[in-house]
């Protein structure tokens, strides 16, 4: 499986802290993600007044996915997937409550982005 291939690699990177290097690996490496992460030396290990301990995780207000790396800081990476091959009579449309984006069309956002017979997904004239 990938994820053994992905652990051997983080090993072989020196990381000494194991199951957490390995879960940063895998979310800097999510397929198809354009996903931020951040990393904040030194930072506290509290959130809303919650402290956490080596390896705990939690979601931000704004949608990151925050690692305790105590002692040396935290890392958040972003959640949402940015979608980034879509027409452009559409546009993505952000949902700060649910963490979700959606491809919507721009002139109407009640309406999601889909194939439609007066809108060809492509080049024109394809096929």
């Amino acid at each position: 499986s990938s994820t053994s291939a992905m652990a051997m690699q983080a090993q072989k990177m020196g990381c000494a802290w194991g199951r957490l290097c390995l879960l940063l690996s895998l979310l800097l490496q999510l397929p198809g993600s354009q996903a931020k992460c951040y990393f904040q030396a030194k930072a506290p290990c509290e959130y809303e007044g919650k402290k956490f301990s080596l390896g705990e995780s939690w979601l931000s207000t704004n949608c990151l996915l925050c690692t305790c790396l105590h002692p040396i800081g935290v890392g958040c990476c972003e959640t949402t997937q940015h979608p980034i091959d879509f027409p452009d009579w559409c546009e993505a449309h952000y949902d700060s409550q649910t963490c979700q984006i959606s491809v919507v069309q721009k002139a109407n956002p009640s309406l999601p982005c889909v194939k439609s017979m007066e809108h060809e997904w492509g080049s024109a004239g394809a096929p």
